[in-house]
Parts: structure tokens; C-alpha cells; sequence
């Protein structure tokens, strides 16, 4: 059966865009393989990194287990490259290696040496128009997280924005509260999920839980009272669900619990 290597990414400023959530993009893709008759050989996710770097713990393991699978599919090109030299060379590498890539959107054929010139055509304009989105706007947004200002992004389950800020929706808080409780109780991620859906629950997408929805949930400090942007964390005048001692003891379990070296340290946030 043909192999596949799922990949996602999603980078903070992503997250305002929708369909573009990790959880969006793992369903769909997932799906698409179903519908495809693709074995699904690895999931490979990377939360809160550039595109125009190569420089993603995921990605890079991705790359390293390449005797897995068959070939890489993600559901448009910008998820995995927004650098146009770095994705050459990812092809270049997967034509050396006897892989293939897919994108689900584009539905391009990298067999071919059209299809290899498109591909480069796509990924020159993606990253012509990364750059030219990133100097017009990243010293504001900057300077607007740094004073706390609302940035525009889809708000967290639990949240809804009103008003220019964001209010908490009681019925989804009392969900976002039991997960942290019984995350730090014992209970694994992928068992918080299945709860949930066994109950009927469903994300505000109205999907069913996976263990990447509630790894989100329980890594976003906006459920502490905070706001962060491209590494800038800020305390918020939004309500918190949560308090920030929950959130940190999250962290550390969280950080107990993995078996990769460099996630074993815990992002705590100020007390």
C-alpha cells in the first residue's frame, strides 16, 4: 500500500486564517487519504514555526524517518515551504531519495518536469508574497502585542471576541477546565479526546476531539490570562479561564511525559 507521510504546520499568524488550524488540516488530509486508499505511515506536526525555515523539530524528524514512507502530503504547498530555495531543495532531496510529494489543493505532478516548474512558479509568488506581508506588518503587530493590543486571530475554544476583545463562553470554559484538571490528574491526551467525543462533544468546528485539539488547548496560555504572538507573551486584560498555577502544572506534565529531550523542559508562564 502506498505510504504516506502527513504533514502540518501551522505558525501563530496562520492561526487567524481559517481552515489553516493543525486540527483542519490533520482531518482533511486524513480523509483525503481515506478517499485515496494511502496508508497513513506517520503524522508529523509542527505548531508555531516559520515556513521559511527549514528549522522545525517535526519536519526535520520527518525528513530523518524517511524509510517510512512513501511520499509527503500536505494540504497546500505554503504548509510546508514558504521559501522557494528551500523547497527545491526538499524535491531535490525526495527525487534522490525515490520519494514523491503531494499537495492536496494544488494537485500538482511532481513527476514531470512541467509539473516541477509550476511548483517553482507557486512557491516563488508564495514567498514573494510572505515577505512583502511581513514588512508591512510586522513592526505593528509587534508593538501592538507588546503593549497587549488584540490581534486579529480565530479566538480559542472557550472564547468568543465581542467588542474588540475576547469573553468567555461559559458552557465550552467548563470544558476547557475539566481537561486541564484531569490532564493533570493522570489522564493522556488522546483518552481526553476520546471522552469527549464518546459524550458527544465536538470542537467549535463542530468536528470530533483529537489528541492535537486537546494539545492546544492545554499549551495556550490565553486560557491564563496571556496573549502570544511570534514568541512575544504578554499578560492580557481578558478574562482567564484558568489560573496561571494550573496552566504551569499543564506544562510540567506535559513536559514529563514526552520522550523527545528538547520538549523536557516546561514553559512555565510568570506567577
Amino acid at each position: 500500500m502506498y505510504r504516506v507521510a502527513i504533514y502540518t504546520r501551522v505558525s501563530t499568524d496562520d492561526q487567524a486564517e481559517e481552515g489553516y488550524s493543525l486540527e483542519a488540516q490533520m482531518e482533511r488530509l486524513e480523509a483525503y487519504c481515506e478517499a485515496q486508499g494511502w496508508e497513513v505511515a506517520g503524522r508529523y506536526v509542527d505548531e508555531g514555526f516559520t515556513g521559511r525555515s527549514t528549522r522545525r523539530p517535526a519536519y526535520q524528524r520527518m525528513m530523518q524517518e524517511r524509510e517510512k514512507w512513501d511520499a509527503i502530503l500536505v494540504m497546500k504547498m505554503d504548509r510546508i515551504h514558504r521559501n522557494s530555495k528551500n523547497f527545491m531543495i526538499m524535491m531535490e532531496n525526495l527525487e534522490k531519495w525515490g520519494k514523491k510529494f503531494s499537495s492536496m489543493q494544488e494537485e500538482l505532478d511532481t513527476s514531470s518536469a512541467m509539473g516541477r516548474f509550476v511548483v517553482d512558479i507557486i512557491q516563488r509568488i508564495a514567498q514573494l508574497e510572505s515577505e512583502q506581508i511581513g514588512e508591512r506588518t510586522y513592526s505593528g503587530m509587534a508593538q501592538k502585542a507588546e503593549t497587549g493590543g488584540m490581534l486579529g486571530f480565530y479566538p480559542p475554544f472557550g472564547y468568543l471576541v465581542k467588542d474588540n476583545d475576547m469573553v468567555i463562553v461559559e458552557e465550552e470554559a467548563m470544558v476547557v477546565r475539566e481537561l486541564f484538571s484531569r490532564y493533570c490528574e493522570g489522564e493522556t491526551m488522546a483518552a481526553l479526546a476520546e471522552s469527549l467525543n464518546e459524550r458527544g462533544l465536538r470542537t467549535r468546528r463542530g468536528q470530533q476531539w483529537t489528541l492535537y485539539s486537546i494539545r492546544h488547548i492545554l499549551h495556550n496560555p490565553a486560557y491564563a490570562g496571556y496573549r502570544r504572538w511570534d514568541g512575544i507573551l504578554v499578560k492580557s486584560q481578558h478574562p482567564s479561564i484558568i489560573d496561571v498555577q494550573t496552566f504551569n502544572a499543564a506544562q510540567v506534565v506535559a513536559a514529563e511525559r514526552t520522550k523527545d529531550p528538547r520538549f523536557k523542559s516546561a514553559k512555565m508562564l510568570p506567577a
